[in-house]
């Protein structure tokens, strides 16, 4: 099994491990703000047997003023750790989107060294349509485990390496965003942020990369939409949307496609919007 497959499993393929105590199941719903919808609360009215919930919003960087930008590698470390997690465990990661915020969780994984994690295609929500398994209980937790995390500084970019990206072009910018927003044409769904691009990137929204049922395209039909959005495979990819979720569909297709991995700007729009000093654009590359 090739790296990139192993990125991506099947339901079929969990409910027959539902009982491998070398596996981790985590529940990473994230809905969008202003959603009226909580993720912890669905999670606990239903979820996959043995799943604990993985709160974005809380492993996150509590002194930051953005929206759950990456946590330092010792509160991480706790966290998952907590949610019964160690450096053994292979990590199953969904959402009930399909594949959306659990790619979040599956680049933080990664961030941290630990690359023992895929996400289940189709998430929940493909789940239910096959009618498998669900639970309305907590799921038991090991105690007293430890999990080692090794931040790996190549798959984060900020602000300030995005500013020198647009006079070098070292690296493509891909923004995983609508292309209303992209372009200006539509307003941002958090206030007080401009709206547009950041000059140079490229427009590829998240869920071209997906099937209307939620699961990840094929390997082909990924490569195919990549460089229909202009990837030249000469140059790495920083990935960007909104507020650095959708950005990780990008990174985490972009590694089943390529096998390769893609940096993600964290901040995202939600800092490069608000900040007046930033250059944007509206129109094409």
């Amino acid at each position: 099994m090739s790296r990139q497959s192993e990125a991506l499993v099947s339901p079929e393929w969990l409910a027959a491990n539902l009982n491998n105590a070398d596996i981790a199941i985590l529940d990473a719903s994230w809905h969008m703000p202003g959603s009226g919808r909580d993720p912890r609360q669905e999670y606990e009215r239903n979820h996959i047997p043995g799943a604990t919930f993985f709160d974005i919003d809380a492993i996150a960087d509590s002194d930051s003023p953005l929206p759950h930008m990456l946590p330092s590698a010792e509160k991480f470390s706790a966290e998952v750790a907590a949610l019964g997690v160690d450096n053994s465990k292979h990590v199953v990661i969904y959402d009930c989107h399909g594949i959306m915020s659990a790619a979040r969780a599956w680049w933080m994984f990664r961030c941290f060294g630990h690359t023992k994690v895929s996400i289940l295609n189709g998430g929940f929500k493909v789940w239910l349509a096959k009618e498998l398994p669900i639970s309305h209980q907590p799921s038991a937790l090991s105690h007293n485990l430890v999990f080692d995390a090794e931040f790996k500084p190549s798959l984060v970019r900020n602000r300030a390496n995005v500013l020198v990206n647009i006079d070098t072009r070292l690296a493509q910018v891909f923004d995983a965003r609508s292309a209303g927003r992209f372009f200006g044409q539509d307003p941002e769904p958090r206030p007080g942020l401009r709206s547009g691009h950041i000059p140079g990137s490229y427009n590829l929204p998240f869920n071209t990369l997906l099937r209307a049922d939620g699961t990840l395209c094929p390997v082909e039909d990924l490569k195919r939409y990549f460089e229909g959005a202009g990837f030249d495979t000469k140059r790495p990819i920083i990935a960007s949307c909104g507020s650095g979720i959708t950005a990780c569909v990008i990174a985490f297709a972009f590694y089943v496609a390529y096998g390769d991995d893609a940096a993600v700007y964290d901040g995202s729009w939600a800092e490069w919007g608000a900040d007046l000093t930033m250059p944007i654009a509206k129109s094409e590359v």
